[in-house]
Parts: structure tokens; sequence; C-alpha cells
């Protein structure tokens, strides 16, 4: 924590016995020197055997004066900075309380169904209906998958009704970049399982693949999403006979909660991560593909980074993963218009909190030692994870030798690039993956 450097500073009071000029010495007080030798004159005694004080001379109060002025002086600017200092730890202490503390959100139903065919669905005009790319709708029975936005009559909105069954006009509904709510809704056997991790169980869900390969996928989602994120991984998985473990993780919703509570951005989770790998050996797989997404990113480095059975991860995928926490947060300020010393404040703050270290979640300058075959999946619209961290990566895979794989989508927003371009995403993962796992 900076320290307040400021000291007071002595200053003379105006009071202080110093030596008399000689004229003053001499009763200096007249316009006229003395004409002849000065001789000591007896002074009357005074009442009581004492003497009164001499009168304050001028010269010293103006001393007094400058003295009480540079105090009070002194005194405003210790003022200002242990002002300044507290507002920045406030500000730090907010900032770590929106990035630590676990995120839960309520379901809620935003938009309206207006009509539906079998064809297309008709929602109220917003800017959701309006975004482009495959989305989800959601209402409280069921779910659809819908495609690009096309401007309809009376201010509505279409939508290509890609899969599912619309729900009837007049129907609340949300839209959302997950597209179904478990594996189930895109017609996929799945069961629940539960992961033996130091804190207890954590839920995951186990999809197996028809002739499946002795290469499993396990799956780790972002920061404030759930399992349902990494649903859409799952046909590629499935078209590569690659079973696939989509998991939860300490403090998650339906996980275990940590002692403090709180998300240590990956310092921590990585263990759950492992957790889950060694139930998915322990089930029969022999080698590993760890797939992440945003802060799951994150937890997927911090496993090749400190985990003995990074050896048995032949390939990673990342979609917008966070490389670096500092300039995720410097993103974050940007976006409310804040100063970056902000974000250096709250690593200050979030150390204090949690014990993480921010230098040691940088994967730009703190790479793995084991690096396999990645393969780094990004749009150029996310303003949540910086796409510059994923393309400094890409720049720097070679000197690092790393065998990594850059792809970028024009668009796309924070892990939005299969809503973007859905045929696209889902070639370049078969395609990666055929090649990394293949032996």
């Amino acid at each position: 924590m900076p320290e307040d450097a400021s000291r007071a500073q002595r200053a003379s009071d105006g009071n202080d016995v110093t030596a008399r000029p000689p004229a003053e010495r001499l009763g200096a007080g007249t316009s006229e020197a003395p004409a002849g030798p000065v001789t000591a004159s007896p002074r009357a005694p005074v009442e009581g055997g004492e003497r009164p004080a001499p009168p304050r001379r001028p010269g010293g109060a103006r001393r007094s004066g400058r003295g009480r002025r540079r105090r009070v002086l002194v005194v405003s600017l210790g003022v200002v900075v242990v002002l300044g200092v507290t507002g920045l730890l406030g500000v730090g202490w907010y900032y770590t309380q929106e990035l630590l503390t676990p995120v839960r959100y309520a379901e809620t139903y935003p938009e309206v169904v207006r009509g539906a065919d079998e064809d297309s669905v008709l929602l109220a005009d917003s800017p959701a209906a309006r975004s482009p790319g495959t989305t989800g709708l959601f209402w409280s029975e069921g779910t659809a998958l819908l495609g690009d936005p096309a401007p309809a009559d009376d201010g509505l909105v279409a939508r290509e009704l890609l899969a599912g069954t619309p729900p009837a006009a007049g129907t609340p509904a949300r839209l959302d970049r997950e597209g179904w709510r478990d594996p189930g809704e895109l017609g996929l056997e799945y069961r629940e399982v539960a992961v033996p991790t130091e804190l207890g169980e954590a839920p995951a869900w186990l999809v197996p693949a028809e002739d499946a390969a002795d290469t499993w996928a396990v799956l780790v989602h972002g920061r404030g999403a759930d399992r349902t994120e990494g649903l859409r991984m799952l046909p590629a998985l499935q078209e590569l006979g690659v079973p696939g473990l989509l998991i939860s993780y300490r403090n998650d919703e339906i996980a275990p909660a940590s002692e403090d509570g709180l998300y240590h951005l990956g310092h921590s989770e990585w263990r759950d991560v492992v957790a889950a790998v060694e139930f998915a050996l322990d089930e029969g797989a022999e080698r590993i593909v760890l797939v992440g997404f945003s802060m799951g990113g994150a937890l997927v480095g911090q496993t090749l980074k400190n985990s003995e059975l990074a050896e048995r991860v032949d390939a990673v995928v990342l979609d917008s993963p966070v490389l670096n926490w500092s300039s995720t947060l410097d993103l974050e300020a940007d976006n409310r218009g804040m100063p970056k010393v902000f974000g250096r404040v709250a690593e200050l703050v979030a150390g204090w909190r949690t014990g993480l270290s921010f230098a040691d979640l940088d994967l730009l300058t703190n790479p793995p030692d084991r690096r396999p075959a990645t393969l780094l999946l990004h749009g150029d619209e996310d303003l949540t994870v910086p796409v510059a961290d994923s393309r400094a990566l890409a720049a720097r895979a070679a000197a690092l030798d790393w065998p990594l794989e850059y792809h970028e989508f024009p668009g796309a927003e924070h892990v939005a690039s299969w809503n973007q371009d859905r045929d696209r995403y889902e070639e370049v993962v078969r395609e990666f993956l055929t090649r990394a796992t293949a032996r």
C-alpha cells in the first residue's frame, strides 16, 4: 500500500532566542548614537523581585506569521494527499468488488415474440433483436435457434428460424449467445456427473460420442458464465468422436464455494480443472484437449503452468481468452472513461484481498513451459477482453516455440465468434482438432 511520505516540517515560531545585533544591545531605539563610553545604569528594583518581559519585536511577529502559514500549507497538503489516496483505494475496492465477486444472473425475458411461422420469428424491435449472427431464443418453456435479423413491417424485426419450435405470439423471451440450456436440446445424450475437487463435488455434463476416441475435451467456461458456454463447441467435437466434459468450478452457483467466496481469476481455480482432467482420465481418456472461454482461458493457462498433468494435454482451444489481466482492466477502464491508474490500484487491492499475482497470471510475458498445439479464436469487436493480447501472443508464438494457430472474426463481440460466423468457426475447430489429435 502506498505510504504517505509527507512529514511535518518544523518551522520557527518567532520566539526562538537569538543573539541580538550590536545596535539593539546598545539601545538602538533612539535616533542618536551614544556620545561617549556607555556605562550600565542601575535598574530600579521591581516589586515582587521580577522584571517585566520586554516587548515582542516586530521581526519576531513576522517570522511567527510565516511559520503559521507554512504549517497551514503543510497540513492542507497532507489532507489533500490523504483524501486522494483514500479515494483511489475506495475506487480500487469497488473495482475489485465487481471483478472478484461471483456473478449471479436472474433468468429474465425482456424481449417479446410478436409472431412466428415455420421459417421465421418476429420480435419487437430492440438492440438485442437487431444484433447480427446466430443467437438463441429462450422462453420459460423452451428454446429455439435464430439466424440473422432482417427488418419487417410495423417496426418489427424478423429472424430466420434455424432450429426448434417457436413460442406463441406475445410470449416474453430473451436472446442469448448460448443457443441451448443443456446438451439434450442439441439432441445429444449426456449425463450429470460429479467431479471430486479439493472443495467438494463440482457438477459437470459428460457428453459421450459415437466411436469415441481416447481423447477427451474438458471445456472451461468464463467469468459470470456457466457450463452452457461450451455447448456451441459440441457439434464439432461430436463429429470427431471426442467426448466432452463441460465443468463447473469453485464459486459457480452450482459448485462449492471457496473460503473467501471470491474469484481468484485463475490463480486457484485451475485446481478444479486439474480435478476434471483426473476425472476424465479415470473414466478412460488417454489424452486431453483443454477448451477455455474468456476467463476459462486463464484457468487453462494456469493448468498448463502448474500441473504435472499438462503432459497429458495434446491440444488447447482458446476463445476470447484472458491472457493478461492488467490490459483487460485497462480496457474496462477505457470503457468507463476512467484513468488507467485505477486498474493498477485494483491490482494492488485484488492482491491484498486474495493473494493472487497478476504477473503470474500473465501468459504473454510468463507463458507455461508446456505449450501444446493451440487454436486461438477472437472477435475484433471484443470490448471485454482486448483482442490486441491475442494478436500479440500470435505474433510471439514462433519465438516462444508455441505451435499456435490464430483466427480473428470480424464484427464478433466477446465470446461471439461462433455466433458471428457459425460455419467458419466449426470448420476451423474441426480442422484444427483433426490435425492436433492425430496419432
